[in-house]
């Protein structure tokens, strides 16, 4: 426990030099370059594909993801990309169809370019017009979300929600990490409306924590079905206290994504 606040203490600082003080290409290069190691998590650590070329080709389109996001990749570039990549994939069946099988090609299109795809959405976010207060918002439900459920799951934890894939998981902790998600993003719309003096709307605010919440949960689970059936605990060392990257921002998967459709679907702020 204390080598997690210890490590939250010094990575939070750092997030916010990264997503709020530095260039935005800055934060797009720092991500793509998790992305990559993100990819192997996924591919080599877990066992799943631990063929060398197959996960360096996932981790340039990984981090070829990020880029795209900062830049509002052009569609006929983003085509060009996404068909090279099943080319080599493909190529690589082709070469040795004993030892490379389609499963694994799967694997690396979820860990080079779904995935990917899904937490870019952090970047196109910083890339909107008022990015840099918008920014905050999936990591405000996402972070409050898993703070509260751990919380409430250790104080009041009786029934467990997934026992196989997440003993650790109770309906109670789940609730707690909706209450404590929607108040977070509650206090961060007076924020903005006090202190940037944006016209807020509450009742959104509300939803995107109720809905980023429950969605994190989901994506949380994922990856713990991952880990369950790689035999493994953690996917890295990355983070000290915490794990590897997907171990840190596996509900952010789901929540950053829902939080972009949310953010141009129905706005928070005007």
């Amino acid at each position: 426990m204390k080598k997690r606040i210890v490590t939250a203490a010094i990575l939070i600082p750092v997030l916010v030099l990264v997503t709020l003080v530095a260039p935005k290409i800055v934060a797009a290069v720092v991500w793509g370059l998790l992305l990559m190691i993100g990819v192997y998590e996924l591919l080599y650590s877990t066992g799943l594909v631990r063929h060398p070329r197959m996960v360096l080709y996932s981790a340039v389109m990984a981090f070829a993801t990020s880029l795209w996001s900062h830049y509002g990749a052009n569609h006929g570039i983003a085509l060009l990309g996404i068909l090279v990549f099943l080319i080599l994939l493909f190529s690589e069946l082709m070469a040795n169809h004993v030892k490379v099988g389609l499963d694994m090609i799967t694997y690396c299109l979820f860990a080079g370019a779904v995935a990917p795809y899904l937490l870019s959405s952090l970047i196109r976010i910083l890339s909107l017009a008022s990015g840099r207060y918008l920014i905050p918002i999936p990591f405000v439900v996402a972070f409050l979300s898993d703070a509260g459920a751990y919380f409430a799951g250790s104080m009041f934890g009786k029934h467990k929600l997934a026992p196989v894939v997440s003993p650790n998981k109770t309906v109670e902790g789940v609730v707690g990490g909706l209450v404590s998600a929607m108040v977070g993003m509650l206090i961060y719309a007076v924020v903005l409306q006090l202190v940037f003096r944006y016209q807020v709307h509450y009742g959104a605010a509300l939803l995107y924590g109720l809905l980023g919440s429950a969605v994190g949960v989901f994506g949380d689970l994922c990856f713990s079905v991952i880990k369950r059936l790689s035999g493994i605990k953690d996917f890295g060392t990355l983070i000290p206290g915490h794990g590897g990257f997907y171990d840190r921002f596996d509900s952010m998967v789901t929540v950053a994504p829902l939080m972009e459709a949310l953010i141009l679907l129905m706005p928070v702020v005007q």
